[in-house]
């Protein structure tokens, strides 16, 4: 609708200039806005404004000679108002947004997916949380926005790849191990002094335990370093198995598994920063090896390898992102916790060295979870072992109710998770709102079924019995589907979705609730259900990119 009324602006204006109406022959883009009250309109746009200065009139001047050349634009302009110092609004006949419906009915799940991608290859890398300890609520957060902006993308034409990078290498592992044989010791009768900096969980017990009852007694034997080894390789890959079976109960997969480990293995770490050396963006001093980074906007120069010929996280981070672009992705996508901001400028130097564009490397920055228990807060902090682990809050509440809340606000800003909320059945739980008017409607289809009414065909329904505002108001918001995803896909951000599918249900409940779909005229009936079954398609359309299901009963 929107492109069919700018193309007749479009036209309008040339119309303008060639009968000497207006001389400029400016032809800006032009950008049509939802007005924010609905008795402006349906559309407005501030072309008055912006041809104001090429034409040397005023706007209202302007926006009264494009009026005049406008008509009715084949039908679906019902009438067009000059207001405040030039906005021109448009009020689009009533019987022209219906015409959505039999799109949304021929295309089906298809409806709202676009080409805006181009299929450039996109990488979105998220969780890679480190494998020392279970997935706490903050990773889930971050797996919901990570695989909800994925499936965005793919939806907008985008080839997208999930990756998840282990951490698998540093010092993070050789503490895991040391903290698991310390508590394997325990388990044998021996009083440990118990590091601060140990991993407390009573995870870490359970590991020792499983290890105990396999080769406890030989590892109890074998000299401390190779023992330290054997629980360290032992834990990290119970951790692993932990995340992959949470994160498959949580709807979330990856496409590949990338270890850090096998950086080291296959050389790419000093590979990679030969790179950098021969491009004259490294230097050496004091026995160190440094990058430039201060060259591309860093606040300091950063060391990649110690003067002790040990590399630092940024090196073999360094290698990670330039690996990735050279697997053949034209952008990349990390997802983090908020507490690394201050090192997106050090990867975005490194990249901008190399010749990238600051926006081909995204990153989208993931704020605590305050989760909230009978109004107390759950404190968390894995090395304590007071964390509540993702697992723990998607059986109390269930997947979807947990990946919707995780969603229901911008990434970057802090969330408070509301478990009595999520967990109750009814219109203040927003996740069973929504939900439930999905529901609602596959209840109406099998009153219609019994009642021998079917739904129509493509085509066949007759708009003309679809007089009432709650009818217009549903088929405008289904119409703005397509554009609330390319928006979702542009600015990385889930919530848009949600927001959408919050406002199209709380249409469809309240429509619901004044008018009977199925009624003794048959005409009607046929074309309500036309209507409701294009709101079921868009509900399902949107919650399968949130990953969240679509019930028929509730």
């Amino acid at each position: 609708m929107k492109d069919r009324l700018r193309q007749h602006i479009a036209d309008a204006l040339q119309a303008c200039f060639s009968q000497g109406l207006l001389h400029s022959g400016v032809t800006p883009e032009i950008v049509l806005e939802l007005p924010a009250r609905s008795e402006h309109g349906d559309f407005a746009t501030n072309l008055a404004m912006v041809l104001a200065k090429a034409e040397k009139k005023s706007p209202r001047q302007i926006a009264e000679i494009v009026r005049s050349a406008l008509g009715d634009a084949g039908g679906i302009v019902d009438k067009v108002e000059i207001a405040g110092p030039g906005f021109i609004n448009f009020f689009l006949a009533p019987g022209c947004w219906f015409g959505v419906l039999d799109e949304i009915t021929e295309k089906g799940s298809a409806f709202g997916r676009s080409s805006l991608g181009c299929g450039m290859r996109v990488q979105v890398e998220f969780v890679s949380a480190n494998p020392t300890g279970p997935l706490h609520i903050g990773h889930g957060r971050g797996a919901a926005t990570g695989d909800a902006v994925a499936s965005i993308l793919e939806a907008a034409g985008f080839e997208v790849q999930r990756e998840y990078y282990i951490n698998d290498a540093g010092n993070q592992v050789n503490l895991l191990g040391r903290s698991i044989w310390l508590r394997l010791r325990e388990l044998l009768g021996e009083t440990v002094d118990f590091p601060e900096d140990g991993y407390r969980g009573d995870y870490i017990r359970e590991i020792a335990r499983d290890l105990l009852g396999g080769k406890g007694l030989e590892i109890a034997q074998l000299p401390e370093a190779e023992a330290l080894g054997v629980c360290g390789l032992f834990g990290m890959q119970t951790v692993l198995d932990w995340i992959r079976r949470d994160l498959q109960e949580f709807g979330v997969r990856f496409d590949n598994w990338y270890s850090e480990r096998s950086l080291y293995e296959r050389d790419m770490v000093a590979l990679e920063l030969d790179k950098l050396r021969r491009k004259g963006l490294t230097y050496e001093d004091e026995g160190a090896l440094w990058f430039r980074t201060t060259d591309y906007g860093d606040d300091k120069d950063r060391v990649l390898i110690r003067s002790d010929g040990t590399p630092t996280y940024f090196a073999s981070d360094v290698a990670y992102h330039m690996e990735k672009f050279e697997r053949g992705f034209h952008r990349v996508i990390d997802v983090w916790g908020a507490d690394h901001h201050g090192y997106i400028p050090r990867i975005k130097a490194v990249l901008a060295g190399l010749g990238h564009a600051p926006e081909d490397l995204e990153v989208l920055l993931i704020q605590m979870v305050n989760l909230l228990r009978a109004g107390e807060p759950v404190t968390m902090g894995k090395r304590s072992g007071e964390f509540v682990t993702l697992r723990d809050v998607v059986e109390e509440v269930g997947r979807d109710a947990c990946r919707f809340f995780f969603l229901m606000r911008r990434s970057d800003s802090q969330l408070d998770f509301d478990l009595a909320l999520a967990k109750e059945q009814s219109a203040d739980n927003p996740v069973f709102y929504v939900q439930y008017a999905h529901a609602r409607i596959c209840s109406i289809n099998r009153n219609a079924a019994e009642q021998g009414v079917e739904v129509p065909k493509h085509g066949e329904a007759d708009f003309s019995a679809l007089r009432l505002e709650e009818e217009i108001a549903l088929a405008k918001i289904l119409a703005r589907y397509p554009e609330a995803l390319e928006s979702a896909a542009k600015q990385l951000e889930p919530h848009r979705i949600v927001f959408y599918l919050q406002e199209l249900a709380a249409v469809f409940h309240s429509y619901y609730n004044r008018q009977r779909v199925l009624t003794d005229d048959a005409q009607i009936s046929r074309a309500r259900l036309y209507l409701v079954n294009a709101v079921r398609t868009v509900l399902a359309n949107a919650l399968l990119l949130l990953g969240v299901s679509t019930p028929e009963q509730m």
